[in-house]
């Protein structure tokens, strides 16, 4: 009776530890977490924020408006600038335009037509006098007097031309060049200054959701400091640490599954392994010491949307049970 109590007790205790032998020869899960690379967003200079259009946990799209601060400022130095430039415009369409104003050559085309008569009557005299010279009516002095103003009306009627062919030409070349260079430079501060109004409204530069404000609405904010910290799906990472001995394991574009508590398995691409160990062991690596090391490895989930950041996860190699 003793013997057969004996073997009962002996079959029982086998019982126990093969449930205990497979678990201690079952794949372990690696330990880790969930990591994301926020995007920091703040304005280029310091400002008071005019209005926040998104709130925490928000989803944004790229191109979305996050922020802006206030424009008072950057307006009114587009306003002037723009004077600026359409006063240096006008500098230059006169330059080019006729040095007169038509009014002041239609005068000068009046002034030309009363020369013209003056010399066509001072030619007329000059030959009559001529005539009554050569017939010893007229004297010497009354030719000269008729040859004198017979120059004089005509040098009178090319002055006359030369100011209609003056006051029709533009300013000169340098002077044009100097309004043209002129009004490239105030262009140029015209489409600064609009580009730095531009630059006071802040606009998602990739989709995600919002993680946290640090700024309200009529709160300065100082240059070089952030606003909004939004999370793009395509910047969430598990990071876990394999042992020395199961580093060979894995190899980039692996997959591997992760689980947590209270939410489905899921699979990730492992995208990053460590080249250096974490922890530096002494000179003689002994056998204690190697187990010591591990090695940083990430991967990037399929499904990042159903992850938060900082939750505790359980990696297993593809195929294996937990």
């Amino acid at each position: 009776m003793k013997r057969v109590i004996l073997l009962a007790a002996l079959v029982v205790l086998a019982l126990l530890a093969v449930p205990l032998y497979l678990g201690n020869h079952r794949e372990r899960p690696y330990q880790g977490w969930i990591e994301a690379d926020l995007l920091f967003i703040g304005p280029e200079s310091a400002g008071r924020l005019a209005k926040v259009t998104v709130a925490e946990g928000d989803a944004v799209e790229k191109g979305a408006l996050l922020f802006a601060t206030e424009d008072t400022a950057a307006r009114a130095l587009i306003a002037a600038k723009e004077a600026s430039y359409e006063a240096l415009q006008a500098q230059h369409d006169l330059a080019i335009a006729a040095q007169k104003r038509p009014e002041e050559i239609t005068i000068l085309k009046a002034s030309e037509r009363q020369a013209e008569a003056q010399l066509s009557l001072s030619q007329q005299e000059l030959n009559r006098m001529r005539a009554l010279a050569d017939s010893g009516t007229a004297t010497r002095a009354n030719l000269d007097a008729a040859i004198a103003a017979e120059a004089a009306n005509r040098a009178a009627l090319d002055n006359i031309r030369g100011q209609i062919a003056l006051a029709g030409l533009p300013a000169r070349s340098e002077t044009i060049r100097q309004t043209e260079r002129t009004m490239e430079a105030a262009k140029a501060d015209l489409a600064s200054a609009r580009d730095a109004l531009e630059r006071l409204s802040v606009e998602g530069p990739a989709g995600g959701s919002v993680q946290t404000l640090y700024y309200k609405a009529g709160e300065v904010v100082p240059a070089g400091r952030p606003v909004v910290a939004l999370l793009a799906p395509d910047a969430v990472r598990i990071r876990f640490f394999v042992a020395e001995t199961d580093v060979a394991r894995f190899a980039l574009g692996q997959t591997v599954n992760i689980s947590c508590d209270g939410c489905a398995t899921t699979a990730a691409k492992v995208s990053f392994i460590s080249g250096e160990a974490e922890y530096t062991p002494p000179e003689i690596y002994s056998l204690e010491e190697r187990a010591k090391l591990v090695y940083r490895v990430e991967a990037i989930p399929e499904h990042p949307e159903k992850l938060r950041i900082g939750m505790p996860v359980d990696v297993m190699m593809a195929g294996t049970a937990k």
